[in-house]
């Protein structure tokens, strides 16, 4: 975010390292009373101090400028968008220096509303469950765990290195290639922890797609996995057996605040090793360049998924050897988020729905067909996206399949490198669709797609009026 003051950010990356001014200004080459300026935004951050932080502390400078600081600002935004907020309204700016000056306020702010609006859509269901007597204890919100492990995830920019070095060990140890690549798992697995691996029936797995026993030292697979699927699982419970090291690393966060939270993130930690394994970066990252990031190629050259190819794509931060920037979203067709990534000013709202104007919506209109949008925000910054459905179905005839809607997101000199922007001229963006972050914060008034009010205008109804939606005023 181009207004947050980049003092607190480094105050904030040194305290993470556990040094002391002196110690943090020493490997900088700055005296610790200059230091102590900077921290305070007293003193600018010149260029040559911003490429000391990255070569000292392996950051990468545009996380300085976005990551969780613009996701922080855009959770404080949906907050006070809260309609219990209505008489204690912010402006943008005073978000963005509270933020900036109070992180951790502003985190546990967050974590304080999670918790609100956990107990608050319980109340809600208990009430309309009353008459079932239904017990209330296992009613926990999930979704509170899960934004946790989000936040930690959008804290490390989405890319965690030791795990993409474990992955690269298996690949020599186990000389893996390509074709049988399934074959070469399961004999690692057998060599080097005497674990067999087996392909059951539907039945017998109890609705399970992956079962590890360890007393039999076994690990039973779904015959409804695909061989593709197949190979994921196998690699997750690998990153379970091998890189459990690595996990407990990450998941000692302080702000995974629970065993369940905890818990979540070594699954997502573990599918992203799964991901490592089967698209190797370096091999990866340099067929999506040659390709210019063509999906549905990457799907049949790495054996995967869509949605794994793009989730992948999300990860490629190693430094000196980047990809292009996406962020990403994953919505069913009700339109909740259970995935998102976000990149920039280009947020996924935490609390509320995504606009109904993104192409990710409009991705179950034509299903497997990739749809192409050109988007602009509220602040006139404009963004590429593409968006396709997805279908799972790992049962029978009996078992319905699960459509999803999978979207990424690039800015617009990302765009020029992907395949889906040929023929169109990325110079013109006055078609671009308007597009918001949800409807409460959104400050477009006369958008036809409007759901609810937003907090920038006080609602007006007049009965003998009708606007281009109910919330839209109407000019006199």
């Amino acid at each position: 975010m181009k207004s947050l003051k980049m003092g607190k950010q480094i105050k904030v990356l040194r305290r993470r390292q556990a040094l002391t001014q002196a110690a943090m200004a020493q490997r900088l080459g700055v005296s610790a009373s200059y230091l102590n300026l900077i921290e305070h935004d007293q003193r600018a951050v010149s260029a040559n101090l911003l490429l000391k932080l990255a070569e000292q502390f392996d950051v990468d400078l545009r996380s300085l400028g976005s990551g969780e600081w613009g996701s922080l600002v855009s959770d404080m935004a949906e907050v006070f968008s809260d309609p219990v907020f209505k008489d204690h309204a912010l402006e943008e700016e005073e978000l963005r220096e509270f933020v900036s000056s109070f992180p951790e306020v502003a985190r546990a702010l967050r974590h304080l509303y999670q918790v609100f609006t956990a107990a608050r859509d319980t109340s809600q269901a208990l009430a309309e469950q009353m008459h079932e007597r239904q017990d209330a204890t296992g009613m926990d919100r999930v979704e509170l765990f899960s934004e946790q492990v989000s936040d930690l995830i959008q804290r490390h920019m989405n890319y965690f290195p030791e795990l993409e070095e474990e992955a690269e060990r298996l690949w020599r140890d186990a000389e893996l290639e390509h074709d049988g690549l399934f074959r070469g798992l399961r004999e690692y697995v057998r060599k080097r922890h005497g674990i067999r691996v087996r392909v059951v029936t539907v039945d017998r797995m109890r609705g399970a797609v992956r079962r590890f026993d360890r007393e039999a030292s076994e690990v039973l697979l779904s015959e409804g996995l695909n061989y593709e699927s197949r190979i994921f699982q196998l690699a997750h419970q690998i990153a379970l057996i091998d890189g459990s090291t690595i996990l407990d690393h990450y998941t000692s966060d302080r702000q995974l605040t629970s065993e369940a939270s905890r818990r979540l993130c070594r699954v997502a930690l573990a599918n992203y090793f799964s991901g490592a394994v089967v698209m190797p970066y370096g091999e990866f990252t340099e067929a999506a360049r040659r390709e210019r990031y063509d999906i549905e190629l990457l799907c049949h050259r790495f054996r995967s998924s869509f949605e794994q190819v793009c989730h992948r794509l999300t990860t490629l931060r190693r430094r000196g050897a980047e990809g292009v920037p996406f962020g990403m979203v994953r919505v069913d067709i009700a339109g909740n988020i259970s995935k998102k990534f976000s990149i920039g000013n280009f947020q996924f709202p935490r609390f509320s729905g995504l606009c109904p104007l993104r192409n990710v919506h409009l991705a179950f209109l034509q299903p497997g067909q990739v749809r192409v949008q050109v988007s602009k925000l509220p602040d006139g910054t404009v963004y590429f996206s593409i968006a396709r459905t997805v279908k799972k179905n790992r049962g029978g005839f009996h078992t319905p399949s699960v459509r999803y809607a999978i979207g990424l997101v690039c800015d617009m000199d990302s765009a020029r490198q992907l395949v889906y922007s040929d023929g169109m001229d990325l110079t013109q963006t006055e078609a671009a669709v308007p597009v918001g972050v949800t409807c409460r914060l959104c400050p477009r008034m006369d958008c036809e797609s409007r759901a609810f009010p937003s907090i920038q205008q006080p609602l007006e109804v007049d009965e003998n009026k009708r606007g281009l939606s109910f919330y839209a005023p109407v000019r006199e």
